[in-house]
């Protein structure tokens, strides 16, 4: 049973990988978040008295996870629409659908490195994106770290190693949408899931980043004596 399972979902495998691999490059390369429209973004929309990303050292802790949540929440959101929407085709759209999911995906991790103030203009910081990606994903790459200097050979390797580790379980979960009639409500379901557990667990990442910063900073002032 589990076999034919395996073999029934095995030739899936290959196409999706390829398609979150796509999605990801995608989005990395076309439609990054542009740090500037997205701090104004955060100041019009949600109140916050800052004109760098610095000043979000500055605020509550508390106000920023709930900005994140809030994002997460619009992002699974999105993808759940996407989903329903290319899930009535089943297995047809189903290219298209993982390109489009790895796009908000990636999106999202990019707005939630902002919200804890981390930016990526530099080769380390955009370095250090990726890294946050992988956590998302669950994938270790803390013996690729120091091959963060050649930047665009460091991030291909972590989009593939993100797609690998996403393929399997998405190509389990994607068979499902050959089920006529319902396939609709599993693309929306699928989809949530995907944004919803990799955004949360980005979060986290991001989180424990930014509070590490505030403890370097009550330090520094002392150190500085």
């Amino acid at each position: 049973m589990t076999e034919a399972n395996d073999n029934s979902k095995g030739w899936l495998v290959r196409p999706v990988e390829w398609a979150l691999r796509r999605g990801f490059t995608r989005a990395y390369y076309t439609i990054r978040v542009n740090p500037d429209d997205y701090l104004m973004q955060l100041r019009s929309a949600h109140g916050l008295p800052v004109q760098s990303y610095e000043g979000l050292a500055a605020q509550p802790v508390e106000t920023l996870d709930e900005i994140a949540i809030e994002t997460v929440r619009a992002s699974r959101k999105l993808a759940a629409i996407g989903g329903a929407g290319f899930g009535l085709g089943g297995l047809l759209t189903m290219v298209p659908d993982l390109g489009v999911l790895a796009a908000i995906t990636m999106r999202t991790i990019q707005k939630l490195s902002l919200i804890y103030g981390f930016q990526y203009n530099t080769d380390e910081e955009r370095a250090d994106l990726w890294v946050a990606a992988a956590t998302a994903a669950g994938v270790d790459i803390s013996r690729e770290l120091l091959e963060k200097t050649v930047l665009k050979s460091f991030i291909q390797k972590v989009i593939q190693r993100i797609a690998a580790q996403a393929s399997a379980e998405a190509a389990e979960k994607t068979l499902a949408r050959a089920v006529p009639l319902v396939s609709s409500v599993l693309g929306a379901g699928i989809n949530y899931y995907f944004v919803n557990a990799w955004g949360m667990r980005a979060m986290a990442h991001f989180r424990e980043k930014h509070i590490a910063m505030r403890e370097r900073q009550k330090t520094l002032p002392e150190s500085k004596i």
